[in-house]
This record gives C-alpha cells, sequence and structure tokens, in this order.
C-alpha cells in the first residue's frame, strides 16, 4: 500500500468508523457467538500472496463484527466506561504514524517532554499536592503514563520491596534477601481490585486482605490492629493499597484516617489506587474525596475510563521519583545517552522498556476539551446515574446496594442471590442490555453504569424499562413456580396424611368415629352374659342410654334365630342412628328379628327408599334399609 492508496482507504477508514459510532444502537450490544467461532470462519494459514483491500474490509464486518462487544454501545452499561472520542483517535493515528519508541530522552525527546508536560497538568487539575509534580520548584516526584492500573500497583509494590530490603539489610547485614523477603506483608481491602493480589504473586510477597466496613471502605483501625497483630509475628508491614472509587460498587477507603494510622509505621508505602473514580476529582465539588492524599507515596487514575481517551493510558504519580526508579533501573551501554543527569527517562518508571508516544492522545483531548468540557462531560454521567437511581428507589421490588456518589449504581431485586443471577442472564441473554455483577457485603448485586460518551436520559429510561420489564416477567414465573411447589408439597403431605390415617383407621377404629371418645358406654365383658346354649345376649345398661355395638354384630343378633332376644337399642359405632333388637318382628325370609330404625325419642322413623349394602346378609334374603337420625337411609 503506497501513500496514494493509503490516503484514500485512510479516508474510508475514518468514515467507516464514524458510520460505525453513528449506527452503533442498530447493533446487538453483545454477540451471540460461542467460543471458537472465528477459527471455522478463517482459513488454517496466512495468505501466501496479498489480498484486495476490499475484500479484507468484507470479512471486517462479516467475520469480526460478529463477535465484537461494543463498549461504545449506548445499551452498554457492564464495567466502568471505555474512554473514546475523536480527538483520542486522532491522536492515536499520530502516535502510530510517528511510530517512536520512547524509552528515553534521546529516543525521542518531545515524546519524553511532551508525557512530563501533560502529567503535570492533569495532576493539577485533579488536586494532587505540588510533590507530584515534575515540574514544581524544589518537586522530586513525577508522573507517568502506564499501560494499566494493574502495571501502577505492581511498579509501586516494587519499589516499596526494594526500600524495605534495603532497610532491613542494613538492620541485618547477614541475613540473606530471600528470607528478609519472606517477612515482607503488605495490605489491602477485600474491594481492592484483584490486580494487587497479583502484583504479590509477582513480587513474592504475603498480603493480608482485610474486612472493610458496612459501606465497604477500609477504616484506619482496621489497618491498624492487623499491622500490629503481624509485626508480634516477626512480620514486617511494608506496602498499603487503597481505592478510591472501588471496581465493585465505587465505594472509598478512608484514606486520611488510614494515612494518619501509618505515621506510627514509617517506611510503609501508601498506594492509592483511583483508576475510575480518580477523573472525576477535576470538578472541585468532588476534590473532597481525595481527603487524605497528602499522607500518599503514589496515586493512579484511569483517563482511559473517564477522560475520553482511549485506551492504553493508565497515569501514575510519585511522591519520589528516586524511589520508584531505583527498583527498577537497568542501565546498559546501548541505552545511556549524554543527557542522563538532565533529564527523566521513562525506561525506569515502568516494566517495559518500549513506550509508544501516548501523552500525544491525552494531549489532543485536555486541548481539545479543556478542563471545564471534561468537567461538564463527567457532571452528565453522574447526574445520569441518579436519575437511574431514582429509578430503582421508586420501584418497591428493587433496593440500592452502594453509596451513589458517582456514575456507578449497584442495585438488585429484593430477594435471594439466585433469582438475582436468573435476572441478570435473561437480561444480558437478550442482548437489549449489558451489565455485570459484583459482590457488595456478601450479596449479588447488578452494577449499572453509563459509560457511552453521548449517553442521554433516554439510554437510561430504555435501560430501566427492559429491567423493569425482566423483572417483572421473572417474578410471575417465579410466583407461579412458588405456587406449583405449595401445591405439590400439600398434595403430598396430604397424601400422607391420608396414607398415615388409614393405616391407623384399620389399626384403631376409634379413629374414624370421635364421639366414641365423648364418654359413651363401650362394649366389654361385663355387657355379655352366656347362656346354656352359648349365645351371648346383650345387658341392658341404664335407663336413657344406649349400648356402642359394632354394627356387624348387631345384624348378627337381629337376624340370629337362637336364643332370646331382648328390647335393647343400639347404637351404631360408625352410625349416627339407634336401632332396637325386637323378637316381635321377625324377617319372613329368614325368619329372623330386622333392627328397628328409631330417633333419640324412641319413635319409629320413616324409611327412605333408597338402599344401602348390608355385609353378611344370608343368601336370598334382601337388606334392609337402616335410617340415621334425620330420616335418610343408609
Amino acid at each position: 500500500m503506497n501513500s496514494q492508496e493509503f490516503r484514500r482507504r485512510g479516508n474510508e477508514m475514518v468514515e467507516y468508523i464514524c458510520q460505525y459510532l453513528e449506527t452503533l444502537e442498530d447493533r446487538k450490544v453483545t454477540p451471540s457467538v460461542e467460543p471458537g467461532y472465528l477459527r471455522h470462519l478463517l482459513p488454517d494459514e496466512a495468505p501466501y500472496h496479498g489480498e484486495n483491500w476490499d475484500k479484507i474490509m468484507e470479512d471486517v464486518e462479516s467475520k469480526i463484527m460478529p463477535g465484537v462487544t461494543h463498549w461504545q454501545h449506548p445499551r452498554f452499561h457492564a464495567y466502568f466506561p471505555s474512554g473514546n472520542s475523536f480527538p483520542s483517535i486522532l491522536g492515536d493515528m499520530l502516535s502510530d504514524g510517528i511510530g517512536c519508541i520512547g524509552f528515553s530522552w534521546a529516543a525521542s525527546p518531545a515524546c519524553t517532554e511532551l508525557e512530563t508536560i501533560v502529567l503535570d497538568w492533569l495532576g493539577r487539575a485533579i488536586g494532587l499536592p505540588d510533590d507530584f509534580l515534575a515540574l514544581k520548584a524544589g518537586s522530586k516526584g513525577g508522573g507517568v503514563i502506564q499501560t494499566s492500573a494493574s502495571e501502577c500497583v505492581l511498579v509501586t509494590m516494587l519499589a516499596a520491596r526494594a526500600q524495605a530490603i534495603k532497610h532491613l539489610k542494613q538492620q541485618h547485614p547477614f541475613v540473606e534477601e530471600g528470607h528478609l523477603l519472606s517477612k515482607l506483608m503488605a495490605y489491602c481491602s477485600k474491594e481492592a481490585h484483584s490486580c494487587v493480589e497479583k502484583a504479590a504473586m509477582i513480587c513474592f510477597v504475603k498480603l493480608r486482605i482485610l474486612e472493610p466496613d458496612s459501606k465497604c471502605s477500609l477504616r484506619g483501625e482496621t489497618l491498624t490492629k492487623a499491622m500490629e497483630e503481624d509485626e508480634l509475628q516477626g512480620l514486617v508491614p511494608f506496602f498499603v493499597s487503597t481505592t478510591l472509587g472501588t471496581t465493585g460498587s465505587c465505594s472509598f477507603d478512608a484514606l486520611q484516617e488510614i494515612g494518619i494510622a501509618l505515621q506510627r509505621f514509617p517506611g510503609v508505602w501508601l498506594h492509592v489506587d483511583a483508576a475510575y473514580a480518580g477523573n472525576a476529582f477535576i470538578c472541585p465539588e468532588l476534590k473532597y474525596l481525595l481527603k487524605g492524599i497528602e499522607y500518599a507515596d503514589s496515586f493512579n487514575t484511569n483517563p482511559n475510563k473517564w477522560l475520553l481517551t482511549n485506551f492504553d493510558c493508565s497515569t501514575l504519580w510519585v511522591r519520589d521519583r528516586i524511589r520508584l526508579t531505583s527498583a527498577l533501573v537497568v542501565d546498559p551501554l546501548y541505552l545511556k545517552h549524554g543527557y542522563s543527569d538532565a533529564a527523566i527517562d521513562y525506561r525506569h518508571w515502568g516494566v517495559p522498556l518500549s513506550r509508544r508516544f501516548r501523552s500525544l492522545k491525552l494531549w489532543f483531548v485536555l486541548r481539545s476539551y479543556g478542563i471545564s468540557g471534561l468537567q461538564n462531560y463527567i457532571r452528565h454521567h453522574i447526574e445520569l446515574a441518579k436519575r437511574f437511581e431514582q429509578l430503582v428507589n421508586k420501584d418497591k421490588r428493587f433496593e440500592i446496594c452502594n453509596e451513589v456518589k458517582l456514575g456507578l449504581v449497584c442495585f438488585r431485586l429484593k430477594g435471594s442471590d439466585k433469582l438475582n443471577e436468573k435476572f441478570l442472564s435473561g437480561i444480558n441473554a437478550s442482548a437489549k442490555i449489558h451489565m455485570v455483577p459484583a459482590s457488595v457485603n456478601d450479596q449479588y448485586v447488578i452494577r449499572f453504569c453509563a459509560v457511552a460518551q453521548n449517553a442521554t436520559e433516554d439510554d437510561i429510561d430504555y435501560a430501566w424499562d427492559v429491567i423493569t420489564d425482566f423483572a417483572s416477567e421473572l417474578l410471575e414465573k417465579e410466583q407461579a413456580d412458588e405456587i406449583t411447589e405449595i401445591l405439590d408439597r400439600k398434595r403430598k403431605e396430604t397424601l400422607a396424611q391420608k396414607r398415615s390415617f388409614f393405616v391407623r383407621m384399620v389399626s384403631d377404629p376409634k379413629i374414624y368415629n370421635p364421639a366414641i371418645n365423648k364418654g359413651t358406654p363401650r362394649v366389654s365383658a361385663d355387657n355379655f352374659s352366656p347362656v346354656n346354649d352359648g349365645t351371648p345376649t346383650i345387658q341392658t345398661p341404664t335407663a336413657g342410654q344406649s349400648t356402642w355395638i359394632s354394627w356387624p354384630l348387631a345384624f348378627l343378633f337381629a337376624n340370629s334365630d337362637d336364643g332370646p332376644k331382648s328390647n335393647v337399642p343400639i347404637r351404631f359405632r360408625h352410625l349416627d342412628t339407634t336401632v332396637r333388637l325386637s323378637a316381635s318382628r321377625r324377617n319372613s325370609a329368614t325368619g329372623g328379628s330386622s333392627p328397628s330404625p328409631e330417633n333419640e325419642n324412641g319413635f319409629p322413623m320413616n324409611r327412605s327408599p333408597k338402599r344401602s349394602p348390608v355385609l353378611g346378609r344370608k343368601r336370598g334374603t334382601s337388606p334392609n334399609p337402616i335410617a340415621t337420625n334425620n330420616g335418610t337411609s343408609k
């Protein structure tokens, strides 16, 4: 590709980028692909001969874009903002065009000096103490651009480790450095970014993760107690990483408390990670969140999050640059130059030697928008977050789970973590909006952040409509499932009860006639009087009482041809009726007497045409109806 074609293709690419950003709303915010999707769309080997540019761009749209998560999408509300703007893109284009590797002043003086100046600009706008500014008279500090906040934490921990080992070596000159290293202890909150833990792994030092308070803030008392305990165990505290604007809930550690507490532990490096929130400190009304910065040894924030600067651009300031560089200096002859003592060589400020001309894009952004334009941009995003917070608070089905100070809102459905997992999974699967979860106070919460550069209130309202629609659908389904579960449980319990009742019923007949237990005389051996022929007779109870007797036995007595008959009223145990065994009324077919239904006053009762089968009747006989007290035959 020559310059003439580059000019044409460059114009086409600018047009493609503009069209992409202008029509993002027409695309799904997240892709619908599975791991390995691209492997099946591209050849196994690179092409041997160059291909046509138009064909390459066709593949971008047909193969690459279907697998892209669109971070600049107005429906993207996950993580924190991924800074982007046209001035920043142009700055990166120019940096790529220049193509210098600014590891030292001599390698590209403008690359080094612009970075120093721009970092002083931004540091002053944030409100950092003069000790952090490289060009301030008498200052030993300064700023540098790193790739990410993770690298900022790593290099500061490396510097703190080198300082601690040097100090311990002076006290114990004959102890091996490996043994001294095993004594070092670093500290952070449970809410700190995982990069602190990774940095400790790389540095081969111990890390103690401390519990924050109910507002997810690490307190000075908690840190002091932990450090005192470790000192009693022979350990050496050397590094503390605090966070202003945590990833999970945008909470703030008690920086001033911690700074004051560390005055009792000289030599401990205090780092402040403000990757997201630090950008907001350019607003005067938010500078109170930086209280205690005067105790810090280093501070970092990411303009590539909330200052419209595209990745990578993470800024780090230190109070004493010699303490930082002494841990990272490697100075071979081929990298030396005649101005090493007078100029800054940024190769000593980080892990990589090679460095891009990243200060160009930050310079373009600061000059294009100005501090006031960037302040308005941040304030607008905070207003959008407050609008979303108000919408959540108006719906009693939801709750807010963090203090909304900046642009992040943590919320959840009132209910279990499992319910909220289902809720978020359903929303993300729809690709209508995209959010991510976090754990706040050991609860599953959903993070919502307005990240698009030109986000509007309509975007917030649209997101809330999607959220409430999914919530209504999920809660209705959960309620239906809960009702079904309750009915199934009751059915099973009822079935178990019926089975249990049946077992008890056949084992103890008293169960199915509670009247038995109401004090009515029971049939016992005393009620039966044997006669000469062996047929039992029923003794007459006291007046006004009836004898309780099983109805099959009563039927047997009523139809017996042998033995004397007594005019004794008999009550069936399972029926509310009284019958009298009378010798004067006999069945014509069998010659036996038939029970005569009576009411409680002893008068005969009307018979019902309905009949019920009588167990145990003799062959050739027809059953006699047995009337109940209310006159209905059974």
